[in-house]
Protein backbone atom coordinates (compact mmCIF):
# COMPACT_ATOMS: atom_id res chain seq x y z
CA UNK A 1 0.00 0.00 0.00
CA UNK A 2 1.52 3.33 -1.05
CA UNK A 3 1.31 6.54 0.95
CA UNK A 4 -1.74 7.84 -0.96
CA UNK A 5 -3.64 4.62 -0.36
CA UNK A 6 -2.74 4.79 3.33
CA UNK A 7 -4.03 8.36 3.51
CA UNK A 8 -7.33 7.26 1.97
CA UNK A 9 -7.57 4.32 4.36
CA UNK A 10 -7.00 6.58 7.36
CA UNK A 11 -10.26 8.47 6.82
CA UNK A 12 -12.98 7.55 9.30
CA UNK A 13 -16.33 7.08 7.62
CA UNK A 14 -19.61 5.87 9.02
CA UNK A 15 -20.94 2.59 7.65
CA UNK A 16 -23.45 4.52 5.51
CA UNK A 17 -20.73 6.79 4.16
CA UNK A 18 -18.44 3.86 3.37
CA UNK A 19 -21.20 2.11 1.44
CA UNK A 20 -22.00 5.25 -0.51
CA UNK A 21 -18.33 5.92 -1.34
CA UNK A 22 -17.96 2.34 -2.57
CA UNK A 23 -20.95 2.89 -4.87
CA UNK A 24 -19.59 6.20 -6.13
CA UNK A 25 -16.17 4.68 -6.81
CA UNK A 26 -17.77 1.81 -8.72
CA UNK A 27 -19.95 4.19 -10.75
CA UNK A 28 -16.97 6.44 -11.49
CA UNK A 29 -14.75 3.55 -12.53
CA UNK A 30 -17.23 1.47 -14.53
CA UNK A 31 -19.56 4.05 -16.11
CA UNK A 32 -18.33 7.64 -15.90
CA UNK A 33 -14.62 7.26 -16.67
CA UNK A 34 -15.17 5.23 -19.89
CA UNK A 35 -17.46 7.97 -21.26
CA UNK A 36 -15.24 10.92 -20.39
CA UNK A 37 -13.15 11.09 -23.57
CA UNK A 38 -16.21 11.01 -25.83
CA UNK A 39 -17.90 13.78 -23.87
CA UNK A 40 -14.72 15.85 -23.97
CA UNK A 41 -14.62 15.46 -27.74
CA UNK A 42 -18.30 16.24 -28.38
CA UNK A 43 -18.84 18.84 -25.65
CA UNK A 44 -22.32 17.40 -25.08
CA UNK A 45 -23.85 17.58 -21.62
CA UNK A 46 -23.51 14.15 -19.91
CA UNK A 47 -27.13 13.53 -19.05
CA UNK A 48 -26.56 9.78 -18.63
CA UNK A 49 -23.90 10.50 -15.97
CA UNK A 50 -26.31 12.83 -14.17
CA UNK A 51 -29.02 10.16 -14.29
CA UNK A 52 -26.61 7.59 -12.82
CA UNK A 53 -25.68 10.03 -10.05
CA UNK A 54 -29.34 10.70 -9.32
CA UNK A 55 -30.01 6.96 -9.19
CA UNK A 56 -27.60 6.86 -6.24
CA UNK A 57 -29.44 9.79 -4.64
CA UNK A 58 -26.24 11.80 -4.30
CA UNK A 59 -27.92 15.21 -4.12
CA UNK A 60 -29.68 14.10 -0.96
CA UNK A 61 -26.38 13.90 0.92
CA UNK A 62 -26.18 17.69 1.33
CA UNK A 63 -29.91 18.43 1.81
CA UNK A 64 -31.41 18.38 5.34
CA UNK A 65 -33.65 15.44 6.10
CA UNK A 66 -36.74 17.57 6.69
CA UNK A 67 -36.56 18.73 3.05
CA UNK A 68 -36.19 15.29 1.50
CA UNK A 69 -32.48 14.79 2.04
CA UNK A 70 -30.32 12.16 3.70
CA UNK A 71 -27.40 14.27 4.97
CA UNK A 72 -23.89 12.93 5.33
CA UNK A 73 -20.69 14.69 6.38
CA UNK A 74 -19.08 17.52 4.44
CA UNK A 75 -15.91 15.41 4.23
CA UNK A 76 -17.89 12.62 2.55
CA UNK A 77 -19.25 15.15 0.06
CA UNK A 78 -15.67 16.28 -0.75
CA UNK A 79 -14.61 12.66 -1.19
CA UNK A 80 -17.44 12.15 -3.70
CA UNK A 81 -16.41 15.28 -5.61
CA UNK A 82 -12.86 13.97 -5.83
CA UNK A 83 -13.95 10.51 -7.01
CA UNK A 84 -16.29 11.84 -9.70
CA UNK A 85 -13.73 14.41 -10.87
CA UNK A 86 -11.01 11.80 -11.09
CA UNK A 87 -13.23 9.89 -13.52
CA UNK A 88 -14.55 12.93 -15.44
CA UNK A 89 -13.74 16.50 -14.49
CA UNK A 90 -16.85 17.79 -16.29
CA UNK A 91 -19.19 15.49 -14.39
CA UNK A 92 -17.46 16.29 -11.11
CA UNK A 93 -18.04 20.01 -11.46
CA UNK A 94 -21.64 19.56 -12.67
CA UNK A 95 -22.51 17.70 -9.50
CA UNK A 96 -20.41 19.87 -7.17
CA UNK A 97 -22.11 22.98 -8.55
CA UNK A 98 -25.38 21.77 -7.07
CA UNK A 99 -23.87 22.10 -3.60
CA UNK A 100 -22.18 25.44 -4.38
CA UNK A 101 -25.45 26.87 -5.58
CA UNK A 102 -27.90 25.50 -3.05
CA UNK A 103 -25.82 26.13 0.10
CA UNK A 104 -26.89 29.81 0.35
CA UNK A 105 -30.51 28.70 0.31
CA UNK A 106 -29.87 26.11 3.02
CA UNK A 107 -27.94 28.54 5.22
CA UNK A 108 -29.94 31.74 4.69
CA UNK A 109 -33.32 30.79 3.26
CA UNK A 110 -36.48 31.00 5.36
CA UNK A 111 -38.63 27.99 6.17
CA UNK A 112 -41.10 28.60 3.34
CA UNK A 113 -38.32 28.90 0.77
CA UNK A 114 -36.54 25.76 1.92
CA UNK A 115 -39.75 23.74 2.08
CA UNK A 116 -40.73 24.85 -1.42
CA UNK A 117 -37.36 24.68 -3.21
CA UNK A 118 -34.94 22.24 -1.56
CA UNK A 119 -36.91 19.04 -2.37
CA UNK A 120 -36.34 19.76 -6.08
CA UNK A 121 -32.60 19.44 -5.59
CA UNK A 122 -32.88 16.45 -3.24
CA UNK A 123 -34.84 14.67 -5.99
CA UNK A 124 -32.07 15.25 -8.54
CA UNK A 125 -32.56 18.79 -9.80
CA UNK A 126 -29.66 20.93 -11.02
CA UNK A 127 -28.69 24.33 -9.65
CA UNK A 128 -26.45 27.26 -10.55
CA UNK A 129 -24.66 29.94 -8.55
CA UNK A 130 -25.05 33.11 -10.61
CA UNK A 131 -22.46 35.78 -9.84
CA UNK A 132 -20.06 36.60 -12.69
CA UNK A 133 -20.71 39.37 -15.21
CA UNK A 134 -18.69 40.85 -18.08
CA UNK A 135 -17.56 43.65 -15.71
CA UNK A 136 -17.49 41.63 -12.48
CA UNK A 137 -15.27 38.57 -12.12
CA UNK A 138 -13.22 38.09 -8.97
CA UNK A 139 -14.51 41.48 -7.76
CA UNK A 140 -18.20 40.76 -7.34
CA UNK A 141 -18.90 44.32 -6.22
CA UNK A 142 -18.62 45.40 -9.86
CA UNK A 143 -21.80 43.59 -10.89
CA UNK A 144 -24.46 45.68 -12.67
CA UNK A 145 -27.49 43.35 -12.71
CA UNK A 146 -30.34 45.09 -10.89
CA UNK A 147 -33.20 43.92 -8.69
CA UNK A 148 -36.05 46.45 -8.63
CA UNK A 149 -38.94 45.97 -6.18
CA UNK A 150 -42.43 46.13 -7.68
CA UNK A 151 -45.10 45.26 -5.14
CA UNK A 152 -45.00 41.53 -4.49
CA UNK A 153 -42.49 41.06 -7.32
CA UNK A 154 -38.85 41.81 -8.11
CA UNK A 155 -37.88 42.91 -11.63
CA UNK A 156 -34.50 41.59 -12.77
CA UNK A 157 -32.45 43.26 -15.50
CA UNK A 158 -28.90 42.53 -16.61
CA UNK A 159 -26.68 39.73 -17.83
CA UNK A 160 -24.36 37.05 -16.44
CA UNK A 161 -21.52 35.03 -17.98
CA UNK A 162 -19.49 31.91 -17.20
CA UNK A 163 -22.31 30.28 -15.22
CA UNK A 164 -21.71 26.60 -14.54
CA UNK A 165 -24.86 24.52 -15.21
CA UNK A 166 -26.43 27.76 -16.44
CA UNK A 167 -27.98 26.13 -19.50
CA UNK A 168 -29.53 23.18 -17.67
CA UNK A 169 -30.45 24.29 -14.15
CA UNK A 170 -33.80 24.16 -12.40
CA UNK A 171 -32.87 26.76 -9.76
CA UNK A 172 -30.54 29.76 -9.95
CA UNK A 173 -29.17 31.37 -6.78
CA UNK A 174 -28.45 34.81 -8.14
CA UNK A 175 -26.66 37.94 -6.92
CA UNK A 176 -27.27 41.50 -8.11
CA UNK A 177 -27.77 45.08 -6.88
CA UNK A 178 -30.92 46.26 -5.09
CA UNK A 179 -31.99 49.36 -6.99
CA UNK A 180 -33.05 51.34 -3.91
CA UNK A 181 -29.79 50.88 -1.95
CA UNK A 182 -26.72 52.95 -2.84
CA UNK A 183 -23.17 51.56 -2.61
CA UNK A 184 -21.38 48.84 -4.55
CA UNK A 185 -21.17 46.53 -1.52
CA UNK A 186 -24.20 47.61 0.45
CA UNK A 187 -26.64 46.99 -2.42
CA UNK A 188 -25.62 43.39 -3.20
CA UNK A 189 -28.65 41.15 -2.78
CA UNK A 190 -29.44 37.46 -3.34
CA UNK A 191 -32.56 35.95 -4.90
CA UNK A 192 -33.73 32.59 -6.23
CA UNK A 193 -34.73 32.50 -9.89
CA UNK A 194 -36.60 29.47 -11.19
CA UNK A 195 -36.36 27.79 -14.59
CA UNK A 196 -38.88 29.09 -17.09
CA UNK A 197 -39.18 32.58 -15.60
CA UNK A 198 -40.50 34.96 -18.29
CA UNK A 199 -37.84 37.47 -19.35
CA UNK A 200 -35.00 35.07 -18.53
CA UNK A 201 -33.06 33.59 -21.44
CA UNK A 202 -29.93 31.55 -22.07
CA UNK A 203 -27.96 33.45 -24.70
CA UNK A 204 -25.15 30.97 -25.35
CA UNK A 205 -22.65 28.48 -24.00
CA UNK A 206 -18.86 28.65 -24.14
CA UNK A 207 -16.63 26.45 -26.32
CA UNK A 208 -13.95 25.78 -23.71
CA UNK A 209 -10.43 24.44 -23.47
CA UNK A 210 -11.32 21.92 -20.77
CA UNK A 211 -14.27 20.55 -18.74
CA UNK A 212 -15.95 20.68 -22.12
CA UNK A 213 -19.02 18.63 -21.19
CA UNK A 214 -19.87 20.96 -18.32
CA UNK A 215 -22.15 23.70 -19.62
CA UNK A 216 -20.87 27.24 -19.03
CA UNK A 217 -23.61 29.63 -20.03
CA UNK A 218 -24.36 33.29 -20.65
CA UNK A 219 -27.67 34.46 -19.23
CA UNK A 220 -29.84 37.53 -19.91
CA UNK A 221 -32.62 39.10 -17.86
CA UNK A 222 -35.01 41.50 -19.57
CA UNK A 223 -37.59 42.64 -17.02
CA UNK A 224 -37.68 39.11 -15.64
CA UNK A 225 -40.29 39.03 -12.89
CA UNK A 226 -39.78 36.84 -9.83
CA UNK A 227 -41.89 36.71 -6.65
CA UNK A 228 -40.60 38.76 -3.71
CA UNK A 229 -40.94 35.51 -1.77
CA UNK A 230 -37.73 34.41 -3.58
CA UNK A 231 -35.62 37.12 -1.90
CA UNK A 232 -32.93 35.60 0.37
CA UNK A 233 -32.78 37.48 3.69
CA UNK A 234 -33.17 41.24 3.30
CA UNK A 235 -32.13 43.56 0.47
CA UNK A 236 -28.44 44.35 0.90
CA UNK A 237 -27.58 41.09 2.70
CA UNK A 238 -26.09 39.56 -0.45
CA UNK A 239 -22.40 40.14 0.26
CA UNK A 240 -22.45 38.30 3.60
CA UNK A 241 -24.35 35.45 1.94
CA UNK A 242 -21.87 35.33 -0.93
CA UNK A 243 -18.73 35.33 1.24
CA UNK A 244 -20.09 32.68 3.61
CA UNK A 245 -21.01 30.47 0.66
CA UNK A 246 -17.61 30.79 -1.05
CA UNK A 247 -15.82 29.60 2.09
CA UNK A 248 -17.67 26.29 1.70
CA UNK A 249 -17.52 26.02 -2.09
CA UNK A 250 -13.77 26.67 -2.40
CA UNK A 251 -12.83 23.40 -0.62
CA UNK A 252 -15.11 21.70 -3.15
CA UNK A 253 -13.11 23.27 -6.01
CA UNK A 254 -9.98 21.94 -4.29
CA UNK A 255 -11.47 18.44 -4.16
CA UNK A 256 -12.31 18.73 -7.85
CA UNK A 257 -8.72 19.73 -8.61
CA UNK A 258 -7.34 16.90 -6.47
CA UNK A 259 -9.44 14.41 -8.43
CA UNK A 260 -7.77 15.63 -11.62
CA UNK A 261 -4.37 15.53 -9.89
CA UNK A 262 -4.93 11.95 -8.71
CA UNK A 263 -5.90 10.83 -12.21
CA UNK A 264 -2.83 12.43 -13.78
CA UNK A 265 -0.53 11.05 -11.10
CA UNK A 266 -1.90 7.52 -11.48
CA UNK A 267 -1.57 7.66 -15.28
CA UNK A 268 2.03 8.84 -14.97
CA UNK A 269 2.91 6.08 -12.49
CA UNK A 270 1.29 3.42 -14.65
CA UNK A 271 3.16 4.58 -17.75
CA UNK A 272 6.51 4.89 -15.97
CA UNK A 273 6.18 1.40 -14.52
CA UNK A 274 5.47 -0.13 -17.94
CA UNK A 275 7.65 1.93 -20.29
CA UNK A 276 11.32 0.95 -20.60
CA UNK A 277 14.36 2.84 -21.84
CA UNK A 278 17.87 1.38 -22.06
CA UNK A 279 16.69 -1.82 -20.42
CA UNK A 280 15.19 -0.09 -17.37
CA UNK A 281 11.68 0.95 -16.48
CA UNK A 282 11.34 4.72 -16.43
CA UNK A 283 10.57 4.73 -12.73
CA UNK A 284 13.89 3.03 -12.04
CA UNK A 285 15.75 6.18 -13.11
CA UNK A 286 16.70 8.24 -10.07
CA UNK A 287 15.88 11.59 -11.63
CA UNK A 288 12.31 10.50 -12.35
CA UNK A 289 12.01 8.99 -8.87
CA UNK A 290 12.87 12.42 -7.46
CA UNK A 291 10.18 14.02 -9.65
CA UNK A 292 7.57 11.52 -8.49
CA UNK A 293 8.64 11.86 -4.85
CA UNK A 294 8.11 15.62 -4.94
CA UNK A 295 4.67 15.29 -6.52
CA UNK A 296 3.59 12.54 -4.13
CA UNK A 297 4.75 14.50 -1.10
CA UNK A 298 2.81 17.59 -2.18
CA UNK A 299 -0.27 15.53 -2.99
CA UNK A 300 -0.28 13.93 0.46
CA UNK A 301 0.17 17.28 2.20
CA UNK A 302 -2.55 19.06 0.24
CA UNK A 303 -5.03 16.20 0.65
CA UNK A 304 -4.30 16.18 4.38
CA UNK A 305 -5.17 19.88 4.46
CA UNK A 306 -8.37 19.09 2.55
CA UNK A 307 -9.52 16.85 5.40
CA UNK A 308 -8.38 19.43 7.96
CA UNK A 309 -10.50 22.16 6.38
CA UNK A 310 -13.42 19.75 6.05
CA UNK A 311 -13.24 19.11 9.78
CA UNK A 312 -13.18 22.84 10.54
CA UNK A 313 -16.33 23.31 8.48
CA UNK A 314 -18.03 20.34 10.14
CA UNK A 315 -17.12 21.83 13.53
CA UNK A 316 -18.71 25.15 12.51
CA UNK A 317 -15.46 27.04 12.94
CA UNK A 318 -16.30 30.76 12.93
CA UNK A 319 -13.96 31.80 10.11
CA UNK A 320 -12.31 29.43 7.63
CA UNK A 321 -11.79 31.93 4.82
CA UNK A 322 -7.98 31.90 4.84
CA UNK A 323 -7.80 28.14 5.36
CA UNK A 324 -10.16 27.67 2.39
CA UNK A 325 -8.06 30.06 0.27
CA UNK A 326 -4.86 28.18 1.10
CA UNK A 327 -6.51 24.90 0.18
CA UNK A 328 -7.96 26.21 -3.09
CA UNK A 329 -4.63 27.82 -4.05
CA UNK A 330 -2.40 24.83 -3.31
CA UNK A 331 -4.75 22.14 -4.64
CA UNK A 332 -5.35 23.85 -7.96
CA UNK A 333 -1.72 24.83 -8.53
CA UNK A 334 -0.77 21.24 -7.76
CA UNK A 335 -3.36 19.84 -10.17
CA UNK A 336 -1.93 21.94 -12.97
CA UNK A 337 1.63 20.95 -12.08
CA UNK A 338 0.91 17.22 -11.88
CA UNK A 339 -1.11 17.23 -15.10
CA UNK A 340 1.61 19.18 -16.92
CA UNK A 341 4.35 16.91 -15.57
CA UNK A 342 2.32 13.82 -16.54
CA UNK A 343 2.22 15.04 -20.13
CA UNK A 344 6.00 15.50 -19.97
CA UNK A 345 6.55 12.05 -18.47
CA UNK A 346 4.57 10.44 -21.30
CA UNK A 347 6.52 12.40 -23.90
CA UNK A 348 4.94 12.44 -27.35
CA UNK A 349 2.17 10.13 -26.17
CA UNK A 350 1.18 12.64 -23.52
CA UNK A 351 0.61 15.27 -26.17
CA UNK A 352 -1.84 13.06 -28.05
CA UNK A 353 -5.57 12.84 -27.34
CA UNK A 354 -5.35 9.05 -27.20
CA UNK A 355 -3.93 9.46 -23.70
CA UNK A 356 -5.97 10.91 -20.84
CA UNK A 357 -3.25 13.20 -19.51
CA UNK A 358 -3.73 15.54 -22.48
CA UNK A 359 -7.34 16.07 -21.40
CA UNK A 360 -6.43 16.31 -17.72
CA UNK A 361 -3.97 19.11 -18.42
CA UNK A 362 -6.74 21.09 -20.15
CA UNK A 363 -9.24 20.28 -17.40
CA UNK A 364 -6.85 21.37 -14.64
CA UNK A 365 -6.34 24.92 -15.89
CA UNK A 366 -9.78 26.27 -15.01
CA UNK A 367 -9.35 25.27 -11.36
CA UNK A 368 -6.73 28.03 -11.00
CA UNK A 369 -9.18 30.60 -12.39
CA UNK A 370 -12.68 30.11 -11.02
CA UNK A 371 -13.91 30.60 -7.43
CA UNK A 372 -11.43 33.46 -7.23
CA UNK A 373 -8.25 33.41 -9.29
CA UNK A 374 -5.19 32.11 -7.48
CA UNK A 375 -3.73 35.60 -7.63
CA UNK A 376 -6.72 36.82 -5.60
CA UNK A 377 -6.25 34.02 -3.08
CA UNK A 378 -2.58 34.92 -2.67
CA UNK A 379 -3.68 38.48 -1.97
CA UNK A 380 -6.25 37.31 0.60
CA UNK A 381 -3.72 35.11 2.36
CA UNK A 382 -0.95 37.69 2.28
CA UNK A 383 -2.97 40.61 3.59
CA UNK A 384 -4.31 38.50 6.47
CA UNK A 385 -0.90 39.09 8.06
CA UNK A 386 -1.17 42.89 7.92
CA UNK A 387 -1.09 44.37 11.38
CA UNK A 388 -4.22 46.28 12.22
CA UNK A 389 -2.31 49.05 13.96
CA UNK A 390 -0.32 51.43 11.78
CA UNK A 391 3.03 52.71 12.94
Amino acid sequence: MNVLSRLDASQKWTQEESMLLDSVQQLAREKIAPRAAAYDKSGEFPWDNVQEINALGLNAMFIPEEYGGAPLSYACYLACVRELSQACASTGIIWATNFHAIKPLMDFGNEEQKTRLLPRIAEGGLASLVITEPTAGSDATGMKTTFTPDGDSIIVNGSKIFISNGDVSDLYIMFGKWSEIPGSKESITAVVLEKGTPGFSITGTEDKMGTRASGTASLAFDNARIPRANLLCAPGDGLKILLASLNKSRPSVAAHALGIARAAFEDAIEYMNNRSQSGKRLLEFQGLQFNIADLAAELVLVESWLWRVAQLIQDDAPDVGIEASILKLKATDLAMRIATDAVQFLGGYGYCKDYRVERLMRDAKITQIWEGTNQVHRQLIGRSFLRKDKK
